[in-house]
């Protein structure tokens, strides 16, 4: 990691709230702050007292306004995936599959990379002054790292194609009403809200967590619901089963 953390965590009881730390450049995704963050997710799943994550960005403007664009302004094609491929597997895919839930907390601008970023979460909370788009297009580019796939699963394929041919960015309201984030709320409230809803997660099962993640990211595969059955029945034989229903059985709140 980079002698000057480009992401700080602060930890709230199980939660940890991880901000990105470049806030002279709106959060811009680098390669640095992408290996960073992606060192971060693969720790983070061995970290039992982690129970969820809070992603946000520092500063008043920006979640993230996007990559870095100096850094790969004269790639080729071959440079031009190996940054795709090594965005999605050392980043993206890694939250989106992760056995600790994400929560995105967006305020301000979420554009390029940075939308993609918070696609890659499984929740999404939004400020009411943020701003959403996937402005590729304008670039000679599409998005790179996971967006026309997330984007379509999470809002439908008649959407997506809208946002991503037009380049338009969404206000949060618009965001709300297509699916694209949970929640709005005003500015100075969002990451209280974030740190209610991420609490609120860390009093479930979390092997029960992590296998729904499973299932859902499988969602519209051709094994989509055998990977359901079979998440299923592997959560009988997990202690927080057993937790669980004599939790239940015994009128108490279980303990995970």
């Amino acid at each position: 990691m980079s002698e000057t953390p480009l992401v700080t965590e602060v930890l709230h009881g199980k939660v940890a709230v991880w901000t990105l730390q470049r806030p002279q450049q709106l959060n811009a995704l680098n390669g640095a702050l992408i290996s960073e963050l992606g060192q971060m997710v693969e720790a983070v799943q061995q970290r039992k007292e982690v129970r969820c994550v809070v992603l946000t960005g520092s500063g008043d403007k920006a979640f993230v306004a996007g990559a870095d664009i100096k850094e790969f302004s004269n790639f080729n094609d071959q440079e031009g995936r190996a940054l795709a491929e090594t965005g999605q597997r050392t980043l993206f895919d890694a939250i989106a599959l992760s056995r600790t839930p994400f929560v995105a907390a967006i305020g301000g601008f979420a554009l390029g990379g940075g939308l993609e970023l918070a696609l890659a979460c499984h929740i999404r909370l939004a400020s009411d002054n943020a701003r959403m788009g996937l402005p590729e297009v304008t670039l000679g580019l599409i998005p790179g790292y996971g967006g026309t796939q997330r984007l379509a699963r999470i809002i439908g394929t008649g959407r997506a194609m809208d946002l991503i041919l037009s380049a338009r960015m969404v206000k949060a309201e618009e965001a709300l009403s297509m699916g694209l984030v949970s929640r709005v709320v005003e500015r100075e409230a969002l990451m209280t809200v974030a740190l209610d809803m991420a609490h609120r997660l860390t009093e479930n099962s979390p092997n029960a967590q992590a296998s729904a993640i499973q299932a859902v990211q499988a969602s519209g595969a051709a094994d989509g619901f055998q990977i359901e059955i079979d998440a299923f029945g592997r959560c009988f034989n997990h202690p927080d089963f057993k937790e669980g229903v004599a939790a239940f059985l015994g009128k108490r709140k279980p303990e995970f």
